[in-house]
C-alpha cells in the first residue's frame, strides 16, 4: 500500500479550508438578498460588530498578554467624536470615524505610556480606572457630549461619490454590508498579525516579557503598538454603532460591563486564536439578546422547570434581562474550569483525542 504523503495531506486540508471560507463569505454576502427580515439582519450586524469588538481586543490582550479592561474608553472615543462632528460641524460620519480614530490612537499612546509600567491585576485595574476617567469626562462634559442626556440624531446623510447616492441607509440592509466587511477587515489583520514578525514579538512578550526584553524586544514600543491597534479598530467599532443605533450616552459606550463584555467575547471563544472572537460572538449575541427578551425565563416556564406563579418564576421575570453582568460571570467561570482555552480550544482539544483514538 503506497503511503500518504503528509505534504499533500496538508496542501489538501488548506485547500478545503480555503474552500470553506470563500464558500462562506459568499454566504454571507448573498444573505440580505434572501433573508429580508429587520430583526434577523439587526442580530447578524449586532453579530459582526462583536466579532469586530473582540477581535480587536484579542491583537492587545490575546496575542500580546496585556489583559485590558477598559477598552469602552476607545469605543466611546470613536462613538462621540464621529457624532458631536456630524452634530455640530455637518461632517459626515465616515469622515468623522478617522478623526475618532485618531483621538483613540493619542488616547491609546497616553493611556499605554502609563499604564505599561505596569503589569499583571496592577494593569487591569490602572485600565478600569482609565475607561472610568473618560465615562466621567463624557458625563460632565455636557457642554460636549450633552452629559446623561446623550447625543440623538434623527437622520444619517446619504453617503455620495459626486453628486451619485450610493446608499441613504433607509434600511438595515448597508449597515449589514459595512459590519460584514469591518468584521472581515479585523479578521485579515489578526491572520497578518499571527503570521507576521510583528506577532511573533507579542507572542513573545505574551509568553516572558523579562525573556522578551533580554532578546532585544523593546517592551514599551511593542506594548504601544498593539495597543494601537487595538484601539483604532474598537474605535471603529464605536462609530459604526453610534451612526446604527443613532443614540449615546455614557450609559451605553463607556460603562465598564461594556469592557467586560468585549474581554469576554475573546475568553469564551479562546484567546490568541483568529477564530475565538467569532465563536465568542456567536455565543454572547444570542445570549444577550435572550436575557434581554426574557427567553430564558419563557422557556423555562414552558418546559415546566418553573411555575410563572411562583416566587422563583415572578423574581427571573423582573430581574433576569437586567443580571447580563452575573450570567457573563457564571459563563467565563464555567469556560475557565471546564474549557480554559476556549470554546475552539475545547473542540480542538476533542478534535485530537478523537483522531488519536481512531488511530
Amino acid at each position: 500500500m503506497k503511503p500518504t504523503n503528509p505534504l499533500h495531506s496538508q496542501r489538501g486540508a488548506s485547500t478545503v479550508r480555503v474552500s470553506a471560507g470563500i464558500a462562506v463569505i459568499a454566504a454571507l454576502f448573498a444573505f440580505p438578498q434572501f433573508v429580508e427580515s429587520p430583526y434577523i439582519l439587526h442580530m447578524m450586524i449586532l453579530f459582526f460588530l462583536s466579532t469586530l469588538m473582540g477581535q480587536s481586543w484579542n491583537i492587545i490582550g490575546g496575542y500580546t498578554g496585556q489583559y485590558s479592561v477598559g477598552h469602552a474608553a476607545y469605543f466611546g472615543t470613536g462613538a462621540y467624536t464621529t457624532l458631536i462632528l456630524l452634530t455640530t460641524k455637518e461632517i459626515a460620519p465616515w469622515y468623522g470615524m478617522w478623526v475618532g480614530i485618531a483621538a483613540s490612537v493619542v488616547l491609546a499612546l497616553i493611556i499605554g505610556s502609563i499604564c505599561f509600567r505596569l503589569r499583571g491585576p496592577y494593569f487591569v485595574l490602572a485600565s478600569i480606572a482609565v475607561a472610568e476617567i473618560v465615562r466621567c469626562t463624557a458625563l460632565n462634559l455636557t457642554n460636549l457630549t450633552k452629559g446623561a442626556e446623550g447625543i440623538l440624531v434623527v437622520d444619517i446623510p446619504a453617503f455620495k461619490i459626486g453628486e451619485t447616492i450610493i446608499t441613504d441607509f433607509s434600511s438595515k440592509v448597508p449597515y449589514y454590508y459595512i459590519a460584514l466587511v469591518l468584521a472581515l477587515v479585523i479578521i485579515g489583520v489578526t491572520w497578518l498579525v499571527q503570521h507576521s514578525k510583528l506577532g511573533y514579538y507579542f507572542q513573545a512578550i505574551r509568553e516572558d516579557q523579562d525573556a522578551a526584553h533580554s532578546l532585544g524586544i523593546n517592551l514599551t514600543i511593542w506594548k504601544n503598538s498593539a495597543l494601537v491597534i487595538s484601539a483604532a479598530f474598537t474605535s471603529l467599532a464605536g462609530s459604526f454603532y453610534a451612526i446604527f443605533v443613532k443614540f449615546i450616552d455614557p450609559s451605553t459606550v463607556l460603562p465598564l460591563d461594556l469592557s467586560v463584555q468585549i474581554v469576554l467575547i475573546s475568553i469564551i471563544g479562546g484567546i490568541g486564536t483568529i477564530f475565538g472572537p467569532v465563536i465568542g460572538a456567536l455565543v454572547l449575541v444570542p445570549l444577550s439578546e435572550a436575557l434581554r427578551s426574557n427567553v430564558i425565563t419563557e422557556g423555562l416556564i414552558k418546559i415546566g422547570l418553573v411555575s410563572e406563579e411562583s416566587g422563583v418564576g415572578i423574581f427571573l421575570k423582573e430581574h433576569l434581562a437586567h443580571a447580563h453582568v452575573l450570567i457573563y460571570g457564571i459563563l467565563v467561570v464555567v469556560v475557565i474550569l471546564f474549557m480554559p482555552e476556549g470554546v475552539l480550544g475545547y473542540f480542538r482539544k476533542m478534535t485530537t483525542k478523537k483522531k488519536g483514538g481512531e488511530a
